[in-house]
């Protein structure tokens, strides 16, 4: 049983560091972009596709660069990893500001594409491993959950300060936040090596008695799941609440439905957080998955309209808050804690690669077909991840 005091002075430590650090992350660097790239295109007379290249070559950087991330923190540890992560996306979020001209600009995403490497979930799960071993999924669950609130916390702080000091002043601020608050919460407060008193025994809780070979069939069948699944959240963060508004939604009305996609990932992680804990990984995902394909289903025959879309919004919100989990749960059951963060490296390369290549697909597919044939193209990669799971054996 975790105790208050565990959070404070024992492993579960990590819970609340990470916790805070992963909001920091996730808000200054990966949810801005939407809000300030347009500012950034405008100032400078760019086009917005080129601008927005930059968050893409970011994310590619971040998904090249990942294996040899998670490899560091087994070897080095989170503390020293995800802090220079943190100091590396201020450096970028500082530098952006001073980016005049083409080839800087896309140098600097560069730059912030290796602190999301070293920065955001992929990392965070990755030092859980270290710490917790094969006792991470709890901690990993209780972890998302407060990185649900990212994109709560951050798009609202950052349209007020837009308006207050314009966006070269919001990117100073948030580069300060990494520098002196993110970077030190990793650096000294994230416990430094793992805690085998604290692992469950095998055949005890969730802690599974043997493991499948992190190589060959079982892990190109885990990556190809992940990866396929990534096209989805990726292309539909950019393009589901237009094509909600194509559809003859009003604006007003698209927003508050897209603002029902956080509280229901949040919810989705709180129910398996509290039921899920003798649920292996691998059917928290295949149900995420079969009931994110309902949704998909379900506007294909009703078509879009308000209750269908709010139902949609949150069948996706609470599908992706579970897939996250296990995003750090399925590789621990299924391949075991040695070497986890260079595994999660290995896994967070085609997701990421995925990540970036997912908006432009879906809006060459929407310009030259349509709105439904783009949210089908979504459908089928969600339909090969759940395949790939299904195919996926237990270890024995």
């Amino acid at each position: 049983m975790t105790s208050i005091r565990d959070f404070t002075h024992g492993p579960w430590r990590a819970v609340p560091v990470l916790g805070v650090t992963q909001i920091l992350s996730w808000g200054t660097i990966f949810y801005t972009p939407v809000l300030i790239v347009p500012l950034i295109a405008h100032e400078h007379g760019w086009s917005m596709s080129f601008a927005m290249a930059g968050f893409s070559i970011a994310l590619l950087i971040a998904g090249l660069s990942a294996p040899y991330v998670g490899r560091a923190i087994d070897r080095f540890g989170g503390h020293i990893v995800m802090t220079a992560g943190s100091l590396t996306g201020a450096l970028g979020l500082a530098l952006i500001v001073h980016a005049n001209n083409r080839v800087t600009y896309v140098l600097v995403w560069m730059v912030l594409g290796l602190a999301m490497s070293a920065n955001l979930y992929d990392s965070a799960f990755g030092s859980l491993g270290r710490i917790f071993g094969a006792g991470a999924r709890r901690p990993i669950t209780a972890l998302t959950l407060a990185g649900g609130f990212a994109s709560t916390v951050s798009w609202p702080a950052t349209h007020f300060l837009l308006e207050a000091i314009g966006w070269r002043g919001t990117y100073m601020v948030y580069a300060a936040l990494l520098a002196l608050i993110a970077a030190p919460l990793h650096a000294f407060l994230l416990p430094r090596s793992r805690t085998d008193t604290h692992l469950p025994k095998p055949g005890e809780g969730n802690a599974p008695d043997k493991i499948l070979p992190s190589r060959g069939l079982p892990f190109i069948l885990v990556a190809s799941a992940f990866a396929a699944y990534a096209f989805v959240p990726s292309g539909l963060s950019a393009h589901l609440l237009a094509i909600f508004a194509r559809s003859g939604i009003d604006s007003g009305t698209v927003v508050w439905i897209g603002a029902l996609f956080g509280p229901a990932q949040v919810g989705a992680r709180l129910i398996e957080f509290a039921f899920g804990r003798n649920l292996h990984p691998l059917w928290v995902v295949r149900g995420a998955l079969a009931a994110l394909l309902c949704g998909f289903v379900m506007v294909g025959v009703l078509g879009v309209s308000v209750p269908v879309a709010a139902a949609f919004a949150l069948m996706f919100g609470g599908a992706n808050g579970l897939v996250t989990i296990t995003r750090g749960a399925v590789p621990l059951a299924l391949f075991g804690a040695h070497g986890y963060g260079r595994l999660m490296g290995r896994l967070a390369g085609p997701f990421l690669l995925m990540q970036a290549a997912a908006p432009l697909v879906m809006a060459f597919v929407i310009d030259r077909a349509s709105d439904f044939a783009a949210l089908a193209l979504a459908a089928a990669f969600a339909a090969v991840a759940l395949l790939c799971f299904l195919v996926i054996k237990r270890p024995n």
